[in-house]
């Protein structure tokens, strides 16, 4: 009986052999951290500081970048820029350092809002569709089964750019093309294959006595989804919401071949912010970060779910 006890302990790590873990996951976040910090650094820079070469790590910190992003600029003369009243905020004190004026906004928050509609837009109809058809698969005996999860599934094997050219035509032709309610159908057609995978093996773990109990109690079927199977099932649809976000958010090659000005998204037009004599870095990283703004605090929000999400059903009774 001891040997059987002894063979099934659990041996704990000793204390060095955590502080040894502890501090890979620090380093590793540090490093993983330092894209992100010269990013923002980048924002508050001024253009020239911005290309400077060696780097710098000590500069005077400004928010040209910022307004160069929200507003566009016309160069005026010293005799017209001092014939103006006094600044009326930071970005027009700004600009007329640089003997220009602020003619109106940018497009970039236009751009910005409509990421948000697409991207909290197709991640609410993958993951309500996934959840929907992942519990069909866990719950009933679907003919085939096996074969549509694994068509499921294939239609994320292939590169975008594959189908590029066909979902080009297509959209054109049914007059998609540029329109917020095209990009929220293929990124959902996208990221449902996703949800259904990761939604299947949550609702796999739940078990089919709840709903069991719940029905005999008087509840439907679709009562017993509803208010015993989705609670249960919380923490794996924030998992997957998260997953279908990100794709949706960062998406490049689809925006930027489908879209050109009504519904285009932040990625493809953050790196079209160009200056006077090219590339406006200051501009770009400002942009890249508000728009790192959104996810982050979404993923922050969701943590919790996130972490015993993807965790769900590793420890087993």
């Amino acid at each position: 009986m001891s040997s059987a006890t002894s063979a099934h302990s659990v041996v704990e790590p000793s204390s060095t052999s955590k502080r040894i873990a502890g501090a890979i996951v620090i380093v590793y976040a540090l490093i993983t951290l330092i894209p992100l910090v010269w990013i923002f650094l980048t924002s508050i820079k001024s253009p020239p500081d911005s290309i400077s070469y060696p780097p710098k790590i000590v500069f005077t910190p400004t928010l040209e970048g910022y307004c160069n992003l929200l507003t566009t600029r016309t160069r005026q003369t010293p005799e017209y820029i001092a014939s103006l009243p006094a600044p009326t905020g930071t970005c027009d004190e700004v600009t007329r350092k640089r003997n220009m004026v602020i003619a109106g906004p940018s497009n970039f928050l236009p751009r910005f809002a409509n990421s948000l509609v697409i991207a909290f837009g197709s991640t609410f109809l993958a993951v309500s569709l996934g959840t929907l058809a992942a519990y069909g698969f866990s719950r009933f005996r679907v003919p085939l089964a096996d074969d549509l999860l694994f068509f499921i599934l294939s239609t994320r094997m292939m590169p975008p750019i594959a189908v590029a050219i066909p979902i080009y035509l297509m959209y054109r032709e049914l007059g998609l093309s540029d329109t917020a309610l095209g990009m929220i159908l293929l990124y959902t057609a996208v990221n449902v294959s996703l949800a259904v995978w990761l939604l299947k093996g949550f609702i796999d773990e739940i078990p089919r006595e709840y709903e069991e109990a719940a029905m005999i109690d008087g509840y439907t079927r679709l009562q017993a989804f509803w208010k015993v199977v989705l609670p249960q099932a919380t923490t794996g649809i924030a998992a997957t919401a998260i997953f279908c976000l990100i794709f949706a958010w960062n998406e490049y090659a689809f925006a930027a071949l489908l879209t050109s000005g009504e519904a285009q998204t932040a990625p493809p037009f953050i790196p079209t912010i160009i200056g006077e004599g090219g590339q406006d870095w200051p501009a770009v990283a400002a942009g890249t970060t508000i728009f790192l703004i959104p996810i982050l605090v979404f993923t922050i929000l969701l943590r919790k779910q996130l972490l015993r999400g993807i965790t769900f059903g590793a420890v087993r009774k």
